[in-house]
């Protein structure tokens, strides 16, 4: 059985038995979630009206969670390579992106401890512990 976001999700919602299919039918995250309507319904094979219904209402209760919430979004990349030694060209003529810095516009970089604190800070205030379900998938030993 898969464990993931949208299995645990589908569990809180008691309807663990749908997970397997919304996930082979590319319903895999609950971003993708949101976007459920009744012809998603049909296709992942749920028919009985009061499982629809709670699905449909949770939802709901995601798009309204999201509208609700400030979002925090990055993308991790690798630090740019060093400037090659020649003639030097304007940016964006070289292929490459032109690097943005701070306070003008565009995409910020961070030092890599920086933004791990920040992600921290971010996590503790919005009272997520990555450690435990539905993040983490630890296999207690012993049991």
């Amino acid at each position: 059985m898969c464990t993931n976001i949208v299995y645990e999700w589908l569990k809180t919602l008691q309807l663990p038995q749908y997970a397997e299919s919304f996930v082979d039918n590319g319903y895999d995250d609950l971003e993708v979630c949101k976007q459920i309507g009744d012809p998603d319904l049909d296709a992942i094979g749920v028919a009985v009206p009061q499982h629809r219904r709670r699905i449909h209402e949770a939802v709901r209760r995601l798009r309204e969670a999201d509208e609700r919430a400030a979002g925090l979004y990055f993308t991790l990349e690798p630090p740019p390579a060093p400037p090659a030694k020649g003639p030097r060209r304007p940016p964006g003529q070289d292929g490459a992106a032109p690097r943005h810095r701070p306070g003008r516009g565009g995409p910020v970089v961070y030092p890599r401890l920086k933004l791990k604190i920040m992600i921290r800070d971010k996590l503790v205030r919005d009272g997520i512990n990555l450690s435990k379900p539905p993040y983490s998938n630890k296999v207690r030993r012993g049991s």
